[in-house]
């Protein structure tokens, strides 16, 4: 190798090194590695020591989390030194990628990395073949690890160890769970209040707020959502799920929520509960009829297209749907101001309080749909250019989708080619005796896993890129669709619901509508459906 050396005849010299967060570890300790490197690059009488980076050993698979590693990576940028010495691949990087990727843009800087170890310096022209092999035994060894680590974990949660942190009403220490009073009250507070008050999740969070009640990391600020968790939350009637989020790969450490991919662990009657096992179950119930759609979010549900859209003049609340039955016992929805049907109209209470609301009367749902479409009906507007461009951009989408999967073919194609030489670098590598048999097998194992994946990708995306369309006939079929949405004459209620914005419903019976983006309102009278239009 070639040494770089400064105005000074010195070459600066960083090093690398993951810290053990063992204790016990004294090899791999700061103090140790420390006087490693020092003494190693003292008796090179042209290096110069520059810097020495450490982390904690927590993980070799991703370099996010590692802040002296990136600090490194970004003086190396400024040429603040010429070499970094580590000590092995796998203390550099276990995961291949990052390691190729790293050293390359090391290489093009001049810069490169000495893994003392391994015998292998990235400024030689075989380094990378050989980097490439050390790397894939050190990630699969994470590999292996990870495995081992869930495999342990998953044990220890079928024995009931609690893998989770303390929560509104329990703590958890050790791995065991035990009732903390004070959180445990506000917890039978919430699902009483749910329950047996049926008030609603927003209510809820309100009134804690204004009886000052604190949520579990002492925020007074309670959310509708914080609320919904919490009566979903089975640890309280005594049972426990664990694997509820999982680490699905082990170079990113990324969690997701588990949808299925693994296997949940659930133990009933694991605990003390706080609440009884009947009433969680009545407000799981009391959840899926609320639940409109499995929406929470916006304080109301959205399976309806008037809903949460009707505002109420006087009060300012939204109006509520109401299943209402006719004398012949079928049944319609009306929708009525929130304050009304929870106080009635506008009236002086017991303690000398007005509550209630003047605006007491109901609408149709039918009643409501007919003014939204007719305000869209009235609407002038180029319908000729309104098609056209719906079209073109239905059929853009096609196209540029048909596009992606030949561009996914070529490109898995190209990644398989790519692995394929890689085997055959590694059988040349064993030839060569530069590794052994067991880590040549190791490594076609993998190899060969990944191809197999590869092959099968390639075939769906090939499968998909085969699918041809009659790009006319589809066109004509397309353009029919819209011509009937935006002539009203197959359009949906949701599509209707997507143009308006809001209705505004006052004591005298009239309604103003809104649409979406427009200036213009459009106010009817709820008996006679005619409407005046303003701007």
């Amino acid at each position: 190798m070639k040494k770089k050396t400064r105005s000074d005849g010195k070459m600066k010299v960083a090093a690398y090194c993951r810290v053990s967060t063992d204790k016990d570890d004294q090899a791999n300790s700061f103090e140790s590695q420390q006087r490693y490197f020092r003494e190693y690059i003292d008796r090179q009488p042209d290096w110069e020591l520059y810097k020495i980076y450490a982390d904690e050993g927590t993980t070799g698979t991703s370099t996010q989390k590692r802040a002296a590693f990136n600090r490194m990576i970004n003086d190396a940028r400024l040429h603040r030194f010429d070499l970094i010495l580590t000590k092995e691949v796998s203390r550099f990087s276990r995961n291949i990628l990052d390691t190729i990727s790293y050293t390359r843009d090391l290489r093009y800087l001049g810069i490169g990395v000495q893994f003392m170890n391994d015998g292998i310096n990235t400024l030689e022209p075989d380094s990378e073949l050989r980097l490439s092999i050390m790397g894939s035994i050190a990630q699969e060894e994470s590999r292996k690890t990870s495995s081992r680590v869930k495999w342990g974990q998953t044990r220890r949660m079928e024995q009931g160890i609690v893998f989770g942190r303390s929560m509104l009403g329990y703590d958890v220490q050790n791995g065991k769970m035990t009732v903390n009073p004070e959180g445990a009250e506000i917890v039978r507070l919430i699902f009483h209040k749910y329950v047996h008050e049926r008030k609603g999740t927003s209510v809820i969070a309100q009134e804690l707020r204004e009886a000052g009640y604190k949520t579990f990391t002492g925020s007074p600020n309670w959310r509708n959502t914080v609320i919904l968790k919490i009566l979903r939350n089975e640890k309280y009637c005594g049972d426990l799920k664990q694997k509820k989020t999982i680490t699905p790969d082990y170079l990113t450490h990324q969690k997701k929520y588990n949808r299925g991919e693994e296997k949940f662990v659930f133990l009933k009657d694991h605990h003390e509960p706080i609440i009884d096992r009947e009433l969680w179950e009545e407000a799981q119930r009391e959840i899926a009829r609320r639940d409109i759609d499995g929406k929470y979010g916006t304080g109301h549900g959205n399976r309806y297209p008037l809903s949460g859209k009707i505002k109420c003049s006087e009060c300012g609340q939204s109006f509520v749907s109401r299943s209402r039955r006719r004398k012949d016992g079928s049944k319609y929805k009306a929708w009525r101001c929130g304050t009304t049907t929870a106080e009635g109209k506008r009236h002086t209470d017991a303690a000398g309080n007005e509550i209630g609301c003047d605006v007491s009367y109901q609408l149709r749902d039918e009643v409501g749909m007919e003014m939204v479409r007719k305000s869209v009906g009235m609407l002038k507007m180029d319908m000729d250019t309104v098609i056209r461009d719906i079209t073109r951009i239905v059929m853009e989408a096609i196209r540029s989708s048909q596009d992606s999967s030949q561009l996914s073919a070529e490109r898995l194609k190209k990644e398989l080619e790519e692995t394929q030489a890689k085997k055959a670098a590694v059988l040349d590598a064993f030839f060569a005796e530069s590794i052994s048999k067991d880590d040549m097998k190791l490594m076609n194992a993998e190899y060969d896993r990944r191809m197999a994946e590869l092959t099968e990708k390639i075939a769906v995306a090939e499968k998909r890129e085969s699918l041809s369309y009659d790009t006319a006939t589809l066109e004509k079929d397309i353009r029919a669709k819209v011509v009937g949405i935006v002539n009203g004459e197959t359009a949906s209620g949701n599509f209707y619901g997507n143009l308006l914005d809001h209705i505004t419903a006052y004591p005298d019976r009239r309604m103003e509508v809104y649409l979406k983006l427009l200036p213009t309102k459009w106010t009817y009278v709820l008996e006679s459906l005619v409407a005046s239009k303003n701007v």
